[in-house]
């Protein structure tokens, strides 16, 4: 029996999370960049990438995927073991590659990119040795990096994009409220997450009857599992006094947006009370700066003098924000848009970003604990707009 090294699977309804126009406007906008950069072919090889420009969110596995684009095509190559559903998720084109004969993979994409062809890339993404086989394979005649050049296009949120982040930080409000129920003493940090993830994932499930639901979920943190902003989830019981951090991070389509909030069990001792108003004071101030104008870094810096004067510069463990778009805590990141001393790019309409300072105190100091504060912010032409409506601050947030 002779077995193809690839072939087209092609059947159902194609389903995607925007129009065809959209997409058609985000592979134009590519295409612009690659002719000003003398690309002939990208290959992209990331989650985030492929799902922007084709609307395929993939499951690796240890398995490769792409998304070759051309001056007229735009095909994502997926593994035999998806069968139909990358088409069914892909605008444009969609290859099947089999596991019959080792880097199908490559034969596939060549067979879309061609041969000697000046071939564009994810330098922050293809591996040394997915770097080799697409020389090996593809022989371009020059290999040019795109991945800064996609990321730049990404931190710019078309309406329809805009309209989907809206709903995803409704969404995670619905999970901020489901947690606060949920909250007493004697219930663990998993029994609280569950509560927020679940009632998310049924709201995505209403607003969104036509998607794919994966990767939605909360980080609950209590007493000392508070100190970083990524610790997972735990099954410690919560106690009457600790302090809490609330975490819901909703995935439609790829789309992540979040909230964040400080809660304390039952009361709060003075000590804590003043860092997490300190801290709220600084949200509310940082969210008073995201203008229109205004750079990454002088955000930083007039956060940082507003913790210095307050002694609490020292208590900052990261930056201040990021964009958002098509990320996750495992894929994706547009790191040219983040609140940190190093990066100046220039806030502008259209972008999205979070407010969400973090202080620190160590065990053993009064109000020791971790307080971080979350929303998300659409920059507009003359300020910002709010989308994020779970209160934050000590007159909701004390509970249980």
């Amino acid at each position: 029996m002779e077995r193809p090294d690839f072939y087209r699977f092609h059947q159902g309804e194609k389903q995607l999370p925007f129009a065809a126009a959209e997409y058609a406007a985000r592979l134009s906008g590519l295409r612009n960049s690659m002719e000003a950069a003398g690309v002939e072919a990208c290959v992209f090889t990331s989650m985030h990438n492929i799902a922007y420009y084709s609307g395929f969110l993939y499951c690796s596995f240890g398995r490769p995927y792409g998304l070759v684009v051309t001056a007229t095509d735009s095909v994502t190559i997926s593994a035999g073991i998806d069968a139909a559903q990358p088409w069914r998720r892909s605008h444009g084109d969609n290859i099947t590659y089999t596991d019959w004969a080792r880097d199908n993979f490559w034969r596939a994409v060549r067979s879309v990119s061609g041969t000697h062809k000046v071939i564009g890339f994810e330098g922050d993404h293809l591996t040394l040795t997915q770097k080799a086989l697409l020389d090996d394979f593809l022989m371009s005649t020059h290999c040019i990096d795109m991945a800064p050049a996609t990321m730049r296009q990404r931190m710019h949120k078309s309406p329809a994009e805009l309209a989907l982040i809206r709903q995803g930080a409704q969404v995670a409000d619905v999970g901020g409220y489901a947690i606060r129920d949920a909250i007493r003493p004697g219930a663990r940090e998993i029994d609280v997450a569950m509560a927020g993830r679940d009632a998310m994932e049924l709201e995505i499930a209403k607003r969104f009857p036509d998607a794919e639901y994966r990767d939605t979920w909360v980080w609950f943190q209590s007493g000392l599992n508070t100190d970083g902003a990524h610790n997972p989830v735990t099954s410690r019981a919560l106690q009457h006094g600790d302090i809490l951090s609330l975490n819901t991070f909703p995935m439609i389509s790829g789309y992540y947006t979040a909230l964040e909030r400080t809660l304390f069990v039952g009361t709060v001792d003075d000590a804590s009370l003043a860092v997490w108003q300190a801290n709220v004071a600084a949200h509310e101030f940082g969210i008073s700066l995201l203008q229109p104008g205004i750079s990454c870094a002088e955000v930083t810096e007039r956060i940082n003098t507003f913790f210095a004067e307050r002694d609490l510069l020292k208590y900052r463990t990261f930056g201040y924000g990021h964009s958002f778009g098509v990320l996750s805590h495992y894929y994706g990141r547009e790191a040219g848009l983040e609140l940190r001393e190093d990066i100046d790019t220039v806030l502008e309409p259209g972008m999205v970003i979070s407010m969400e300072p973090m202080l620190t105190i160590p065990q053993g100091l009064p109000g020791a604990g971790g307080y971080r504060e979350h929303d998300i912010l659409i920059i507009t032409e003359d300020g910002n707009e709010n989308i994020t409506g779970y209160p934050y601050g000590p007159g909701f947030n004390v509970v249980g």
